[in-house]
């Protein structure tokens, strides 16, 4: 009977970290969306922007990484949510510092369909959310 009880709360506490989890990732989405001077969702969509795709991409999956590491080092829902958050705005000044401070350009250079500045973009935003993760083990 008690593990029963045990498999539940672990399916629910699953549940809660999973669900918050999408929530975040998809408010991450759409904020980096918000803050990046160009229009991400345009250019891959509708220009078929191979280099937009690929620094976007890779700052989803650098959030994704950071919010993993934000949940198995948590104590409770509310401590995840605060790093998440932390986690958040790391990777938004990742964007802010390889835009004002490593490559003024990489906006219209993104814009232009320049895949090398995509891969850059991704690789920063990548290991920033790596290092992030890799911090949070408290």
């Amino acid at each position: 009977m008690e593990q029963s009880y045990e498999l539940m709360t672990g399916i629910l506490h699953f549940a809660a970290y999973f669900g918050l989890s999408l929530v975040l990732l998809i408010a991450f989405k759409y904020l980096y969306a918000l803050v990046t001077p160009h229009d991400e969702w345009k250019l891959i969509r509708e220009d078929k922007n191979v280099a937009a795709a690929i620094g976007f991409g890779g700052a989803v999956l650098g959030f994704a990484i950071a919010l993993g590491g934000a949940a198995s080092n948590s104590v409770s829902l509310l401590d995840f949510a605060t790093w998440a958050v932390i986690a958040l705005v790391a990777q938004l000044l990742a964007f802010a510092i390889t835009r004002f401070l490593f490559i003024p350009r990489i906006v219209s250079r993104i814009e232009e369909g320049e895949i090398s500045a995509g891969v850059m973009l991704a690789a920063t935003t990548i290991a920033v959310g790596v290092l992030n993760a890799a911090c949070m083990s408290y």
